[in-house]
């Protein structure tokens, strides 16, 4: 411990790493007081009621992209989530368009230019979004029929088009800030505060309920379990979020001139988790327009909610459904950052070679089953994440199976395990390994900045390893 405070006075100490890290806390404090300034012309009670009924469907992830700011539709409503949708969009035309792809080659001035696009688009996709947001809360109604907005008209939609957008831009601007002059990735710090926000009243709903002995007089005793539950949970996705497959790479000497080049060893480090937290942002993504196509039809169709009612949160076909949509996006994601047959072309080019591996396809081959196999469990580990927060909180609900398979799971399973244990795990699964992951990357580059300059770090033994 002695350790840790010594390496947090040494960030202070440091003039340069003191004005990065307080630059970085300074905008991270503006982007918190512009989360409390609403948009003109809403109605903030309907509002919060209205998200309250759909804090299982798309509205709900997108809330928690936005650090709750979707919620209270502030000037920061749209939060990251046209900034992350637009970074996706060009990773993937990457690979459709070859001039995208000789842009990602060239160097830092193809990345700036890609960075240029990715603005433009982020702009396009918060004006298509505010614009929706804005005639969607024109027309709708909240609970018992009451209005969402004050004075509907082109007057507020206009307003909260520019209002909206500006914001998005605005938060856009921040994350760049953040990245070239503070400490971390801006974009990802801004969803970390976001999410980390509501964890003092998290913590207090946890007292809470051991206060009024929610869970019986062994109240103290459960909090206690949960509490080191909840630390064994984050301390496994630290291990293998940090996990790598190490490939020994030895370079053969080359004689350029009068110079001999190569002849060293190096290894190609393949992450476990390479897919990092984008297969459960899509999984869950799809799997919650259903409830939200439910939400705006308003239970108009009884055969239509018999049918969305099958994959709701908790139920075996949604969880069935949300593993496989994970691993299939894992594989999916991971084939298009990764080529293995470039990788091995690069690596013949300079005179590298996997030793016992031939060179060209057989390297390809044999670096493609490697990564098969660990973007495997890479896909395992994160739908076992994803899915233990909600058998928490609502269990796995096998006991509505029909064909009397329900009935057997009823008689000899217990109710917490078919019910779930009612604890709300405040931190879902897609949170939860942004949370760990953004701050294991954070954490690694601040250690990195006190080994440059010969400070002692955070970690006594060896190096902090991040996701990167």
């Amino acid at each position: 411990m002695n350790r840790f405070f010594q390496a947090l006075a040494n960030l202070f100490r440091i003039e340069d790493l003191r004005k990065r890290v307080l630059f970085t806390l300074a905008l991270l404090a503006v982007y918190r007081i512009g989360a409390h300034i609403p948009t003109p012309g809403i109605d903030a009670s309907v509002l919060e009621a209205y998200f309250q009924s759909a804090q299982n469907s798309a509205l709900g992830i997108f809330d928690l992209f936005s650090g709750g700011n979707l919620r209270k539709l502030t000037i920061f409503a749209l939060g990251i989530m046209p900034y992350i949708t637009s970074s996706i969009i060009l990773q993937l035309m990457q690979v459709v368009f070859p001039y995208l792809e000789r842009l990602q080659k060239e160097g830092e001035l193809g990345r700036q230019k890609i960075t240029q696009y990715t603005r433009y688009l982020t702009i396009a996709l918060s004006l298509i979004q505010s614009f929706s947001i804005a005639t969607t809360l024109s027309h709708a109604t909240g609970p018992n029929n009451q209005s969402f907005v004050y004075n509907p008209g082109w007057s507020f939609t206009l307003m909260t088009i520019l209002t909206l957008t500006t914001g998005s831009a605005f938060i856009m601007w921040l994350g760049e800030q953040i990245s070239e002059r503070g400490i971390g990735n801006g974009m990802s710090l801004i969803i970390f505060v976001g999410i980390v926000v509501g964890l003092p009243r998290a913590i207090g709903n946890l007292f809470e309920l051991v206060k009024t002995q929610q869970w019986g007089p062994l109240s103290i005793v459960v909090l206690a379990v949960l509490l080191i539950f909840m630390i064994a949970v984050v301390a496994f996705i630290v291990l293998v979020e940090g996990g790598q497959r190490r490939i020994p790479v030895q370079y053969a000497k080359r004689v350029v001139g009068r110079r001999v080049m190569g002849g060293q060893s190096s290894y190609l480090p393949l992450r476990v988790n390479s897919g990092g937290v984008i297969p459960p942002i899509f999984a869950s993504s799809l799997l919650a327009f259903p409830p939200t196509i439910s939400l705006f039809l308003n239970h108009r169709w009884a055969f239509v909610d018999t049918i969305f009612d099958t994959i709701k949160f908790g139920e075996p076909l949604y969880n069935l459904l949300y593993i496989v949509m994970i691993m299939a996006f894992s594989f999916f994601y991971i084939g298009i950052v990764f080529n293995p047959t470039e990788l091995a072309d690069n690596m013949r080019k300079n005179g590298g070679f996997i030793p016992g591996i031939r060179p060209g396809r057989n390297t390809s081959e044999y670096v493609s089953k490697i990564l098969t196999r660990l973007t495997f469990i890479g896909g395992i580990y994160l739908a076992l994440i994803c899915l233990l927060p909600e058998w928490m909180l609502t269990g796995i609900h096998f006991d509505h199976i029909g064909w009397g398979i329900g009935a057997w799971f009823d008689r000899h399973f217990p109710v917490w395990f078919l019910k779930g244990l009612g604890i709300n795990f405040y931190f879902g699964g897609t949170s939860l390994l942004i949370v760990v992951g953004v701050a294991m990357d954070t954490v690694q580059q601040l250690e990195a900045q006190l080994v440059m300059r010969n400070y002692e770090g955070f970690a006594r033994k060896g190096r902090l390893r991040s996701r990167r």
